[in-house]
């Protein structure tokens, strides 16, 4: 669904000073030497990705304190690559040119998982309200007990806290095979009639709480809660809470057979719109002297709550439906969003740096290592 909107309704404002160089319309311009960025480490990046050897790389947007320091939109021949593929159109065939990458190829790119962080953002800010108590509220609270399948006592321990940290136990795997096989959980999932209900009826396989278990399933239960909550859908809460106050204005946003936003992977963004959601979160939740997240949810957020426990990628953790990539021998973290097919929003509050990614590697080519992308980015940040 489409949205356009005005000025939101905030719940709380500050005296705090804007970011630096926040942008009105769009980001300032610098050159990267002035804002402590190596322009040639930033250029042997740029050759790296526009030779392909990297994967299908859409574009790059560099922010260094409020500036933007590096821009570039990379073309990619997604009609040719699509020649061949499921024939069947639609939102949800990953091959259709028409929704991926580019929604209607335009300048929006799909973020897939990268939705999952916004949308934990829409529940710290319906906390926030008091629309919803908390992070430890019973998530049956928002069900009909009745008409669960596979009810039990774990499946009623579950709190929204374990939604958010993917540790909520329920029986789940989009892990072993992929995305575009049916017999991914998450596919079988959006092959459904009704995704909320899909998820909140499979068996339990953990207490909940304790494991980490990737799950596109309890995302979106989170559509159902804060709809239950709020009284409003995910996309139209976000307009006026979250994006209106950030000045984003356009966004696409897929729902799903019952109308529920699909907050697992749907929203379309510019790769610009998406860098001020992360200077948001660099920035404590405040945007240009005024509070859009609750005082102390980004701290909540960025706490190392889940082992992952990838072997390729030692040290990382979960927030709440937050990546915590480690950096500088382990001793900080980069609170990064990570999407399907190569999306990545990396925040550095230690470097004061914004870095967006966009790709679209679903076909031959492996998706952008994230650990490497990190260290190029932090490699080319050479001054204060």
């Amino acid at each position: 669904m489409a949205v356009l909107f005005g000025a939101g309704i905030l719940f709380g404002c500050t005296n705090a000073p804007p970011p630096p160089g926040a942008p009105g319309a769009g980001w300032p311009v610098s050159q990267p030497a002035a804002q402590g960025m190596d322009a040639a480490a930033l250029a042997a990046i740029d050759a790296v990705f526009a030779s392909g050897s990297r994967g299908y790389v859409d574009a790059m947007l560099v922010i260094r304190h409020g500036q933007a320091v590096f821009d570039r939109q990379y073309a990619q021949d997604y009609v040719r690559l699509f020649a061949g593929k499921d024939p069947v159109r639609g939102p949800y065939n990953y091959y259709d040119p028409d929704w991926h990458p580019w929604y209607r190829k335009g300048d929006l790119h799909t973020l897939q998982s990268v939705t999952k962080s916004v949308t934990s953002a829409l529940i710290g800010i319906a906390i926030g309200r008091g629309e919803i108590p908390g992070v430890d509220v019973p998530v049956l609270r928002y069900f009909d007990e009745a008409a669960i399948a596979n009810l039990d006592e774990r499946k009623r321990r579950i709190v929204l806290r374990d939604l958010l940290t993917m540790t909520a136990g329920i029986k789940w795997d989009e892990d072993s095979v992929p995305y575009t096989d049916p017999a991914n959980s998450c596919a079988a999932m959006e092959a459904s009639a009704d995704w909320a209900r899909y998820v909140i009826d499979q068996p339990m396989e953990h207490d909940p709480g304790h494991l980490f278990r990737y799950s596109s399933g309890v995302s979106e239960i989170l559509a159902h809660i804060l709809w239950k909550a709020t009284g409003r859908q995910a996309d139209e809460y976000a307009a006026e809470h979250l994006f209106g106050p950030l000045g984003i204005e356009r966004f696409y946003w897929k729902r799903t057979p019952t109308g529920l936003p699909d907050t697992e992977g749907g929203l379309y963004l510019a790769r610009s719109d998406l860098a001020r959601f992360g200077a948001l979160y660099l920035h404590d939740g405040v945007w240009n002297g005024r509070r859009v997240l609750p005082v102390g949810w980004v701290a909540e957020s960025m706490r190392p709550r889940a082992d992952p426990g990838a072997p390729d990628l030692p040290g990382v953790r979960y927030g709440y439906q937050w990546w915590l990539m480690p950096w500088g021998e382990g001793k900080h973290f980069a609170w990064t969003c990570w999407g399907y097919g190569g999306q990545f929003l990396f925040v550095v509050p230690e470097r004061d740096l914004v870095a967006v990614f966009n790709g679209w590697n679903i076909y031959d080519r492996p998706e952008l290592d994230p650990k490497w992308t990190l260290g190029q980015v932090l490699g080319a940040a050479v001054g204060p």
